[in-house]
């Protein structure tokens, strides 16, 4: 034990050196998600704005596939030096257990950066669909059951996770159709094939403004800028439910502290940067606070998800695996 405890020691100083002097090189940011949709979009801004920071380019490469497990496996793989980062969304937290062989232990795999931005849902409809509010569409739903069809983009897609939130809360199963994406399911919503949906605000607003769509209310505490006369889920009466497509970024458990250091200094930097808020701003989105932008506060974020989707998707069975 003396042993162990005395090369700690000497490795401590040689760790601290090599913090001070990273970056020495790029950086990789792994997306376990496809380019260009929210998730891809929301990291290469962010990576832009961080390299400013750290004088060496932040480079995105998308790892997609299994619902985003095999770009998050790759990440807990990786060498805990700091050149290998991770952005994922709220699917992290419930890939916990909707994987139940998942090769990294996701409450341990990582050393967490930091929150990034927390985007709103909207819950939506085909045009047509009888119900005017979201009250209404509750009581609709509640009297209609599976004769409703529900679409998502497939398990652990944050519709899947909504669809299960809102059968939860109204205590009603719908029948749930799995899609490959979020454009054929606006297609159909559209082309009124199904009837509801909930999605990212950021592929939703356009529709909603042309009226295209019915649109119910905004999953998260406060309304969108963009949409002021929607309502909140909570303000249209469907009380306590939230839901945020909330993303953060980690890296590899073990990654030395002082480098975990330097990576949140940097995120915070670019969360601060006006060319990027805007840029935010026209997803739908916005940066989340600097306290909010720390290891502590993804750390906990992380822990409570996991906790909160838990029982949620055990009660309703759907596992991906």
């Amino acid at each position: 034990m003396r042993f162990i405890a005395l090369v700690s020691a000497l490795l401590l100083p040689l760790g601290a050196a090599f913090a001070q002097d990273y970056p020495t090189r790029p950086i990789t940011m792994l997306v376990p998600f496809a380019a260009g949709g929210p998730t891809d979009t929301i990291a290469r801004l962010t990576a832009a704005g961080m390299a400013k920071s750290l004088g060496q380019q932040v480079i995105v490469e998308n790892a997609t596939g299994a619902g985003g497990t095999i770009g998050t496996t790759r990440a807990a793989r990786a060498q805990p030096d700091g050149y290998t980062l991770l952005i994922h969304h709220v699917g992290i937290s419930t890939a916990a257990t909707l994987y139940r062989n998942l090769s990294y232990d996701t409450k341990t795999a990582f050393a967490p950066i930091g929150l990034v931005t927390n985007a709103p849902m909207t819950i939506i409809a085909r045009p047509d669909f009888p119900a005017d509010t979201l009250k209404e569409l509750v009581a609709y739903a509640q009297q209609q059951g599976d004769k409703l069809t529900y679409a998502n983009a497939g398990l652990g897609a944050a519709s899947h996770l909504c669809g299960m939130l809102f059968m939860t809360a109204i205590q009603k199963q719908l029948t749930t159709v799995p899609y490959k994406g979020n454009g054929p399911i606006m297609n159909d919503l559209l082309g009124k094939q199904i009837d509801l949906t909930c999605d990212q605000a950021t592929n939703t607003t356009g529709p909603i403004t042309a009226k295209q769509v019915k649109a119910y209310a905004i999953t998260t505490k406060e309304r969108l800028k963009s949409l002021p006369d929607l309502p909140t889920a909570d303000e249209a009466g469907l009380k306590g439910f939230e839901l945020g497509v909330w993303h953060g970024i980690y890296a590899p458990k073990g990654t030395p502290p002082a480098i975990v250091q330097k990576l949140t200094a940097a995120l915070q930097t670019a969360l601060k940067d006006p060319a990027l808020i805007t840029r935010f701003n026209d997803i739908n989105t916005e940066p989340v606070p600097q306290d909010k932008a720390t290891p502590e506060a993804l750390g906990a974020m992380l822990m409570s998800e996991i906790d909160r989707w838990a029982p949620i998707i055990k009660a309703a069975g759907q596992y991906a695996d």
